[in-house]
């Protein structure tokens, strides 16, 4: 029995330290990138250059809105700037064929 109990706590020590994976050989696959990441790099490089001084706190994709020729990516930016936070909304509208950027409309929430 003892020898049971030192052999569990050997696994569970070591378990802290060496992966799963290792002991069971098992790999998992990373997580295919968005397809509206590009489009959320994006957005947040354009509220550094509307507040270059501004953190951003949090991000949300809200959505794609699909036009006849181009598409809208829609995001949602939290950030604080000289002590106050406030929402941002960014609109990516880019040209559904080529990726080409059309025109980045941003406006700033109401608190």
């Amino acid at each position: 029995m003892k020898k049971l109990m030192i052999s569990l706590m050997v696994l569970i020590f070591l378990s802290e330290f060496i992966p799963i994976q290792a002991i069971t050989g098992e790999a998992y696959a990373e997580r295919p990138e968005p397809a509206h990441a590009k489009w959320g790099r994006l957005a947040m490089e354009t509220a550094k250059e509307k507040y270059p001084s501004a953190k951003i706190l949090d991000y949300l994709h809200i959505g794609r809105e699909k036009r006849q020729t181009t598409d809208i990516e829609r995001f949602k930016l939290w950030v604080e700037d000289g002590g106050k936070e406030f929402g941002l909304y960014i609109d990516i509208e880019f040209d559904s064929q080529t990726d080409k950027v059309v025109r980045i409309n941003t406006r700033k929430t109401a608190n």
